[in-house]
């Protein structure tokens, strides 16, 4: 297992450290269809996977609190099932005595389904701005946070974190946890940055008071440290990322979890003093574009079965057929003919791209 650490500096000798892991953006049901029309490798027990390795940290007691950075779920609208499987290995780390806090996420439509699935002393759900307090080796911690706001958040933020009321609540460490974009936080394969959006908080309203932000949503694991101008901040943005690669703009990223240290600071709510990001297993997801003319249907199934023998053998791969198609091209294309070429160990995609640019997917 793959990690690299954080550190602001090193705690003082006697100092209590809260250990805390944080993850986000678990997807869980992605690709798990309950009743399949078709037989095939499906993705959706690679999340589970992944979402199971990251818990162990809790299950071995390396961890105080555990921290779920929302889109625990990969929609609303999922069967009780679903749901009840989500939260057993949470019900787990709970039945431990150790704390479990969650933010519902923009995925969850900002509200966990079947919440009475849910329901544990241990486990704390964000489904409202709220604050909850707890005690970790005589240290007093506060989690404020809100669920997912789906319309314009940025002029909604200081609103919303007043109305969790954390301000009332005295403890020597605050946690802000939440599901949104910060200024700064950056995406995909151009390194889009988000700046000024409506849906983008402003790093500025983040009070100072805080040791940390816990956020979910951005899939890529990174630490905001600076504003837009490069000035530092006095609270940290932190991003575990997705445990699971969701898209092919993600296909060269790492996945995995973090586990934090805060420490109480005289001067503040707590202080971030280690920041673990620990790397979770992912297959290789890959992209192969052909040319179905003048291959013709012979000439593409011979370019497709290249493809997929060359890949991994645990690929996710993606073949962009460039068009135009023929009668011959389009037979190969076929789903049961794709079967039939495809090894059970892989996930094959294929998008057709048209004359014009448009595409769509088999």
């Amino acid at each position: 297992m793959f990690l690299y650490q954080y550190a602001r500096s090193m705690p003082r000798r006697n100092m209590t450290v809260v250990r805390i892991l944080f993850l986000a953006d678990s997807h869980l049901g992605f690709d798990l269809p309950t009743r399949p029309r078709v037989m095939r490798r499906r993705r959706g027990a690679d999340f589970f996977d992944n979402f199971d390795r990251a818990l162990t940290v809790a299950r071995s007691g390396e961890v105080d609190l555990v921290v779920h950075g929302g889109d625990l779920l990969y929609r609303r609208r999922v069967p009780p099932s679903l749901v009840q499987s989500a939260f057993l290995p949470l019900k787990q780390v709970a039945d431990m005595s150790i704390p479990v806090y969650l933010v519902p996420g923009n995925h969850e439509r900002s509200e966990i389904p079947y919440q009475m699935l849910a329901l544990h002393p241990n486990i704390h759900i964000f489904d409202r701005p709220r604050t909850f307090a707890t005690e970790v080796n005589g240290t007093s911690v506060v989690l404020a946070g809100f669920p997912y706001c789906r319309n314009g958040v940025r002029g909604a933020f200081a609103d919303l974190l007043d109305a969790t009321g954390w301000r009332s609540v005295a403890a020597q460490i605050n946690l802000l946890c939440v599901h949104h974009c910060f200024e700064g936080a950056t995406v995909g394969p151009g390194n889009y940055t988000f700046r000024n959006g409506s849906d983008v908080v402003r790093v500025a309203d983040v009070p100072e008071e805080f040791a940390a932000v816990l956020s979910g949503h951005i899939h890529r694991h990174q630490i905001l440290n600076t504003d837009l101008r490069g000035r530092a901040l006095a609270t940290p943005v932190l991003y575990p990322g997705s445990i699971e690669r969701t898209s092919f703009a993600e296909k060269d990223e790492l996945k995995g979890y973090l586990v934090l240290g805060v420490a109480p600071d005289r001067s503040r709510g707590g202080v971030l003093r280690t920041c673990e990001f620990r790397c979770l297993p992912t297959r290789p997801m890959l992209l192969c574009d052909l040319h179905a003319s003048p291959a013709g249907g012979a000439g593409l199934q011979r370019a497709m079965e290249d493809a997929i023998a060359q890949a991994p053998f645990d690929a996710i791969l993606r073949l962009q057929i460039h068009g135009p198609l023929d009668d011959g091209a389009r037979s190969v294309l076929s789903a049961a003919k794709l079967r039939s070429l495809i090894p059970p160990t892989m996930n094959v995609e294929v998008r057709i791209v048209e004359d014009d640019r448009s595409s769509r997917r088999r």
